[in-house]
């Protein structure tokens, strides 16, 4: 069990590139890829769904793989499909390379992040835990700032865009040798469970309330991430700076808003996880009609961003310790149903608000996307406490 901060650590690393740069930077790039490859909106859309149908797939190799040989294979292969992706898109001469290497390179978010759980449960204390998870998932705001930032510094220079992910691929390769060492030597534990008749857990009633936020937040972040940049520079983007720096500011808002992340379980344990999830969607809700509304106005971009990445970041340490508390004895196929509803709400997210868009217009989409985290406020049960099979801090 001395495997704690290095498992935190690397884990932390692996979701700051897989859900950093390789996962979001196609939306944080596509003002500058909308020139470069003379994209619509709607061809947009598919590659951003085409790219979250990439983390899908890797998602269920993952499962299969954790099983057969372990955490350790899968985030290796996130690490270098990271690399790959996003060398082939730096490179990338036209708009069948960039729609390539953008989808390999989102594979690397299916196969980074949920065999953390596995090691957790293998390598780290029980009391620390939720902890650990809680930072690995936070990762994922450094990943956000750092390419927000790196896109500020390069966006003067005429092939910047190029540089950025070049720089990229160099983290990937940098997270993908820190894994590999954090991820030896784990310790093997038997589960006490039978995974016979685990398909029927994974969809039993208890799981019902966490799946369907997964499918929520799914839809609604997907529209945000690959369309908000989108939105504020054909909207003029923002006073006083070029429209091309709109998109490194809002990210790095982003990011900076989802170090809440770290904070989760201690925040979990004071209010409960019904005031928890409904509180974040109500963050959602805020962020998806300030940025429909009022997409030019700095006060309303920042506070935008920074709640959309505080949801990111809380949602996904909600999804890893919840899960693990519904499947114990089956850690990484419990938190891979749970993100395989996430990824299914990411696929259909961007492709159907990219045509919706044609008739409502990119400010009446995310008004359409508000209403959703509205609703997911209104249904979610107040009886979670029960549904989180003896979780006595829920």
């Amino acid at each position: 069990m001395v495997r704690t901060w290095p498992l935190a650590f690397g884990g932390a690393l692996a979701t700051a590139v897989a859900f950093g740069p390789a996962r979001i930077g196609f939306g944080l790039f596509l003002p500058r890829f909308r020139e470069q490859f003379e994209l619509s909106t709607s061809g947009a859309g598919l590659i951003a769904s085409g790219a979250f149908a990439g983390f899908f797939f890797a998602l269920l190799v993952t499962a299969w793989l954790v099983v057969r040989n372990g955490p350790r294979l899968p985030v290796a292969l996130g690490g270098f499909a990271a690399l790959a992706g996003m060398s082939i898109v730096a490179i990338g001469q036209n708009t069948a390379m960039l729609a390539f290497g953008t989808v390999l390179a989102a594979t690397s978010a299916g196969f980074c992040w949920s065999p953390f759980n596995n090691a957790a449960e293998r390598g780290v204390p029980s009391a620390k835990r939720d902890r650990a998870l809680s930072i690995i998932s936070t990762g994922t705001a450094g990943g956000i700032v750092a390419a927000g930032a790196l896109a500020l510094a390069v966006a003067g220079l005429a092939h910047g865009w190029r540089t950025a992910w070049v720089i990229f691929s160099l983290a990937a390769l940098f997270a993908a040798a820190v894994n590999l060492r954090a991820l030896a030597r784990l310790p093997y534990t038997q589960a006490q469970t039978s995974r016979q008749g685990w398909l029927a857990r994974m969809a039993a009633p208890p799981t019902w309330p966490l799946l369907a936020i997964a499918l929520s937040f799914g839809l609604t972040n997907s529209f945000y991430l690959s369309f908000a940049v989108d939105h504020v520079s054909q909207s003029g983007g923002l006073p006083g700076v070029a429209t091309a720096l709109s998109g490194p500011v809002l990210y790095i808002a982003l990011g900076a808003g989802g170090v809440v992340g770290f904070f989760t379980a201690d925040i979990k344990a004071r209010i409960g996880l019904t005031a928890l999830v409904r509180g974040i969607f109500g963050c959602s809700l805020l962020s998806l009609l300030l940025m429909g509304l009022w997409p030019t106005h700095w006060s309303a971009l920042l506070v935008s961003a920074a709640l959309q990445g505080a949801c990111i970041m809380v949602l996904s340490a909600i999804f890893s310790f919840w899960s693990s508390r519904l499947h114990p004895a089956l850690p990484t196929i419990g938190f891979t149903a749970t993100l395989a509803m996430f990824a299914f709400g990411n696929i259909c997210g961007p492709a159907v608000g990219g045509f919706a868009a044609g008739s409502l217009g990119l400010a009446g989409t995310f008004m359409a996307n508000a209403v959703l985290s509205l609703a997911t406020i209104l249904l979610f049960p107040g009886h979670a406490r029960r549904l989180a099979l003896g979780d006595d801090t829920t």
